[in-house]
């Protein structure tokens, strides 16, 4: 089952303020895991920001997922992303 990724305006311009390899390295780890997404994730401890995460590298990406959508909330830096609320 393949999974469809929906991006929120505030993950977009999250993802505006990352540097062009940091961008690339992480849409090509989201295209991976579109496929079996809870396989990849964590499950978060604070609802609040969303349901899961996925790990690349130094950045988090915070998503939900909705019958077949990944929906990306938030995606940043670990030392930052968890501040955001």
């Amino acid at each position: 089952m393949s999974y469809s990724l929906i991006y929120t305006q505030r993950a977009i311009k999250d993802i505006r303020k990352l540097d062009a390899d940091v961008r690339r390295r992480i849409g090509r780890t989201l295209k991976r895991y579109e496929e079996d997404p809870i396989k990849f994730s964590s499950k978060l401890t604070d609802p609040r920001m969303g349901t899961y995460r996925f790990r690349v590298g130094d950045y988090r990406v915070v998503f939900d997922i909705e019958e077949n959508d990944i929906v990306v909330l938030r995606v940043g830096h670990r030392k930052d992303i968890y501040r955001k609320l």
